[in-house]
Formats: structure tokens, sequence, C-alpha cells
């Protein structure tokens, strides 16, 4: 059985990434990229849906203690047991080649027995591979997969797994490296495991010492932007929202989801992060993954799409795996990639005018992909659409998705006004100024002092603490200031900020079930309570969502208050990156009030 999310930590090498527990069993990878078939798939059924596990043979299953070497992505597990202490590493190189995963098992005190067992199931768990021994290698084989594993320990099968024991004395170090390859290869990449090591610790270092944040929260800002880091695709610069697919927002429920794919909502946060921690050619990248993503006609834009810039994502269910806990469907593919969201406009408008006003250099192409997403949303950004949470009721006149169509008019307006680009900025300021009236009519509840998640409704939806934000209004007016209080008021549960209630009867979402809190919206908070001077409320708000982090500092998708876990894909970049965003501005705040003092 798998463990809690929170039980899991990331190792990566920038093309894929892979889940390992406390009890050193790595039950989920897909090889060879993100998006790729899983060959283990334990995290969504059990052992024989595919794992790798090396651990001590008596003295518990679960590690003693474990962390991250020191501003890197190299997992350490140790296991204290009665006969001694031993370590297991776990990294993915960065890939110059063939994707690798290396674990060394090393001895640290005594004499202690260790066991390891292989179960390779590709396709999601569904097929057993044909395994064979080439020489001290074995060598596993299905379809177009094929996986080697080198290692001095010889592997035995038994029952569909090769498993072995083996034991590892203090200053003994023994390697594993997993290898994948297309079947048609008919040789495995050898690769060093220690020298693998020493390279990639090298890298994540180097990495790490281009951050420029040095504030009170520089371990917690350091973790995220390497997690975050890991969660990037180095060929094309596209960032996954996660690793995983259907780790669900509610044990049991059917709010499962994949997200294996790359969000425009996410694309200005993400590049905020990115500038302001440092990481300016990772916010290059990913600007340059959005431009390649959205080219094209500008109603045939998504608002997700694959790690290359895949368009089709199509959404089916792998009916043979019993899901997380039996939270099922387990889904691959993503079906909101076809839903309409006006959101997405504004999301690459802003997108694209932080990257201006931050230096970054963009060809005259871009303007010109610019000038036609807002000429098309002068004719479509006052139809109802799906809107930022994908749901999947009825399309509605959400507030959110208005909002980030007057941004994309305003982005507009101001790239004509402060960088010279040529347009039709009278008619621009016509619409933005249209917007923004009918918003602010319709969109908005005076007899509650607050704006609504959709037209008409007396629903609140946490995505109106981005209205400032996107500055539609100032942090001070009375209105702004009003709907932070109703969404605290309304929204908040046991401390947590939800994205809207599922369960009431003008509810836009109309799936069953109930979801956790979510946690980016929990950010979103602490930061809105710090712009209206309400600092300590937002402080504590930040330290208790930084306690939600698991012992090596990630977060899921989501919180659930009652049963005490996280909940949903993990680690989740949506989490992450308003976390680094929240922690500046924290830091921000605190060097503006002493230089004051």
């Amino acid at each position: 059985m798998s463990g809690w999310i929170e039980d899991y930590a990331l190792i990566g090498d920038m093309e894929t990434a892979a889940l390992v527990g406390r009890d050193g069993s790595i039950d989920w990878l897909c090889l060879p990229h993100f998006d790729s078939p899983a060959c283990f798939a334990a995290i969504l059924g059990d052992e024989q849906n595919g794992n790798w596990w090396i651990r001590p043979a008596s003295g518990g299953t679960h590690a003693t203690r474990r962390r991250y070497r020191h501003e890197t992505l190299i997992l350490e597990s140790d296991w204290d047991t009665p006969e001694g202490s031993v370590r297991v590493i776990d990294f993915m190189p960065p890939r110059g080649g063939a994707p690798h995963i290396v674990r060394i098992v090393v001895g640290l005190r005594g004499t202690v027995r260790m066991s390891t067992a292989l179960r390779l199931r590709f396709d999601y768990g569904n097929v057993v591979p044909w395994i064979r021994r080439n020489g001290t290698e074995l060598v596993a084989v299905a379809g177009p997969d094929s996986v080697w594993l080198s290692s001095p320990v010889p592997m035995e099968g038994h029952n569909f797994s090769h498993d072995a024991s083996f034991t590892v004395s203090e200053g003994q170090r023994v390697p594993f490296v997993m290898t994948w390859h297309p079947s048609q290869t008919e040789e495995s990449d050898h690769l060093d495991a220690e020298k693998a090591l020493s390279r990639t610790e090298r890298f994540w270092r180097s990495w790490v010492e281009q951050c420029s944040y040095e504030g009170d929260y520089r371990d917690s800002v350091v973790r995220s932007l390497i997690t975050l880091k890991a969660l990037t695709y180095r060929p094309t610069g596209g960032i996954v929202a996660a690793p995983t697919t259907s780790l669900p927002e509610e044990i049991g429920g059917v709010r499962n989801w994949d997200y294996r794919y790359c969000w425009l909502r996410d694309a200005t946060i993400t590049l905020e992060a990115l500038i302001r921690s440092g990481y300016s050619d990772e916010a290059n990248a990913w600007r340059e993954w959005l431009v390649r993503a959205v080219a094209g006609e500008p109603q045939h834009m998504q608002i997700m799409y694959g790690v290359r810039g895949e368009r089709r994502l199509a959404e089916w269910e792998a009916d043979w795996l019993p899901g997380y806990e039996n939270s099922r469907p387990v889904r691959i593919g993503n079906a909101a990639v076809g839903q309409y969201q006006l959101d997405v406009y504004g999301e690459v408008m802003d997108v694209l005018h932080l990257a201006r006003t931050s230096g970054l250099h963009a060809g005259e192409h871009v303007w010109g992909l610019q000038r036609s997403l807002v000429n098309y949303l002068e004719w479509c950004w006052d139809e109802p659409d799906e809107g930022l949470w994908e749901v999947r009721g009825p399309r509605q006149h959400f507030v959110h998705s208005k909002v980030m169509a007057w941004v994309a008019a305003d982005r507009a307006v101001r790239a004509i006004e402060e960088f010279g680009k040529e347009g039709p900025i009278e008619r621009w300021k016509a619409l933005r100024e249209t917007i923004h009236a009918e918003v602010c009519e319709y969109g908005y509840d005076s007899r509650r002092n607050t704006f609504t998640q959709y037209y008409g409704s007396k629903e609140l939806d946490a995505a109106l603490l981005l209205l400032p934000e996107m500055g539609f209004l100032p942090y001070d007016d009375p209105r702004i200031i009003g709907t932070i209080e109703a969404i605290r008021d309304d929204l908040m549960i046991d401390g947590f900020v939800m994205r809207y209630h599922t369960d009431r009867e003008d509810a836009a979402d109309k799936l069953p079930g109930d979801e956790g809190a979510f946690l980016a919206c929990s950010f979103w908070m602490a930061n809105a309570l710090l712009s209206i001077g309400r600092e300590k409320e937002a402080r504590d708000l930040f330290d208790r969502l930084l306690s939600l982090r698991n012992d090596v500092g990630l977060l899921a998708e989501e919180f659930d208050p009652k049963q005490g876990r996280q909940v949903g894909n993990f680690p989740q970049a949506f989490s992450h990156v308003p976390l680094v965003t929240t922690a500046l501005n924290l830091s921000r705040h605190d060097g503006h009030r002493r230089g004051g003092n």
C-alpha cells in the first residue's frame, strides 16, 4: 500500500521525475518524460503496479530520518537498526543522454542486512516486461521500452519481480543504476554512480548560487525554487504543474486529474518568481516556451499544453488501476484542454508585459501575437466561460475571467504608452473601460461589499484575491478590502482558504464530493493581508502554510484540514510558486519597515 502523499520525496533530471517513499520505495516514475507512461505506478495501486524498494531487512520499514543534501535534489534516507546504521542516496543525474536513476547504499555503522525488490510494470502498471540477463545487468523489455539495471548485487527472479539480499558495512558503498532506452537499443549507457553523484551535486549547488534572495525564508524559498526547476522540462523550458496524475483532491473521491502538463494560468506568477529570485535564464526559457505553444490563431489558444507544446491531451481512464487509496478514476490526459477559459488571454498578455518590463528581449513577432490576441478578445470577452478552476458545470460570466480580459486590454494599452508599440490605442482604451465598468456593475455585490464568483452569484471565489494584484483596483479600495474580508470569513476553513464552496446550490462546480484547501489560495490570502496592512495575520498564515510542508519541504496541491494531510497532485508548482512570491513580499515589506525606522 502506498504511503501518505507527504511521505514522498522528489528526485528528477528536469525531463522526468520519481517519487521516493519513506520506506525506500520508488512508487512513481514515468520514462522517458514527465508525460510518458509510468513504469512504477504503485502510488496509484500497490506493488504489483510497479515499484522498486531498497531498505534494511529488519529494524523497521520507514527511514529513521531523511533530508536533501544541502541545496540539492539528492535525497538521503537513513535507517538505524539493531545491527547498525545505513543510508540510501537517491538521485537522477541531469540528463546528457539516457535517463538514469541512481541509488547508492552507504554503510554508516556496523553491518546491516539489506533487501531490495524491483517490479517493472510498463504502461502505467499494465504490462509485465520480459526480463533477461545481459552479463551482470538485468534487461527488461516490452513494446517501445527497455530498462537496464546494473549493480554488483545479483538479482534473482521470483513471482514477476527481481529481488536480492546483501550486507553493507561501515564505509562500504553499493551502487544500483537503472537506465531507460528505446527497446531497439542493444546496449545500456554505463554510468559511474559515484562520478554521477559528484556531478549532480555540483550542478545543483551551482544553480542555487544564482539565487538572489537572502531573506529570513531563504531555506524555504530555495527548496521551492529547486522543486520548480525539477518540474521544468529542460529541452523546451515548459514547467509541468506536477509530475503526477490522479492523486485525489478528496481521498476516495473522483476529483482526480492529470497534472503532467503546462498551464497558462501559472505563467505570470512563475515568471515573476523566477525573475525576482535571480533566474532570468529560466524565466526567458519559460516565456519562449509559452510563445511557441500559443502560436497560431487566437481562437485556438488553449488553457494548457504538453511539455513540448502539444495541443492534443486526450483524457482516458486507466481502469486497471484502483487509484490512490481507492480514489477512482485514474485519469490519463486532461479533457480540460478543450475548455474555453477567457482568462488565458489576460495571462498571456500579462506575462509578456512582465517580461518586457523586466528587460527580457523579445522579437517583434511577439507584439504581433499580442495584437492578434487583443483583436480577437474584442469579439469574445463578453461570452461566458469555464473559468480559472476548470469547473465541469455550465459556463458562467466568471468575474476573474472578465478581470483577466481587462488585464489583456490594459497591458496592450501600456505596451503602446510605455514601450512605443503600435496599435489602436483609443479602441483598446475603450475596451478596457467597458470591461471595467461591467465587472463593477454585475460582478460586485454592494450589499455585502464584495465581488462575487460570477455575475448574479452569491458565492465567492478565492481567485478574487488576485484582482488588486492585476491592477484592476488598488488594495486600499473599499471594495477590495471588503472582498478580502468576505473571502476570509466565508472561504477560510480551519485557517486555510478554499477555492470556492462545492456544496451550495449556485456553486459553479457540479462535480460530486469535496476537496481540500487549495494552498495557492492561502498564499494569496497571506499576500492580500500583507498588502492591506495586516502584517501579523499575513505572517501567521504564511508560517502556518510553511508548517504543512513535509519533512523535505514539499507541498501538494491542497491540504485537507479535517484529516490533517496533504491531498492532490504532488509536488505542486502552483503551491511552491506563490510560496516564493509571498516570502519575497514579506521580506521586502520587512525591509521597507526597517528602513523607515
